[in-house]
């Protein structure tokens, strides 16, 4: 695995990291976000989907499971937020099948709930609190193909 590590300590530097994220998505589309509540994944995403041309608002599909976002151009984004899912089996009602494997991004948020379907090549992105919860610490791992 190739490992990125970003100490962040202001939202400006949101931007430098995404570009990075982004590119690691050419080797895998699935992109698995780890961190506690309230850690940034969400706003990292947003960032994410900024950059890759999405003009709706990206949000947290915490209700609903799933957010599907499109580019101009008609490039889907999946977002999925499993922090609700009790069960593992919520996971194929939603048909998760169908998004992992489209070849479109797949952001994930509380990837642990399902850990045992994502794709054996995932980027996972883990986000922890430094600095008294002010800053951030970034670490991205991608397989190596």
């Amino acid at each position: 695995m190739t490992k990125q590590v970003f100490k962040v300590s202001h939202l400006s530097q949101l931007p430098e990291v995404a570009s990075v994220l982004i590119g690691m998505l050419q080797k895998s589309p699935i992109m698995a976000f780890y961190g506690e509540m309230g850690a940034g994944k969400t706003t990292l995403i947003k960032e994410i989907c900024h950059q890759l041309g999405i003009t709706d608002q990206a949000s947290s599909p915490t209700f609903s499971i799933v957010n599907e976002y499109a580019d101009s151009k008609g490039n889907i984004i999946y977002h999925f937020d499993f922090y609700r899912i009790t069960r593992l089996e919520e996971a194929f009602d939603i048909g998760y099948e169908y998004y992992f494997y489209s070849g479109f991004p797949c952001l994930i948020e509380w990837p642990e709930k399902i850990e045992q379907l994502l794709p054996k090549l995932f980027v996972k992105v883990s986000i922890s609190t430094t600095d008294g919860h002010e800053g951030r610490l970034i670490e991205a791992e991608m397989p190596i193909t």
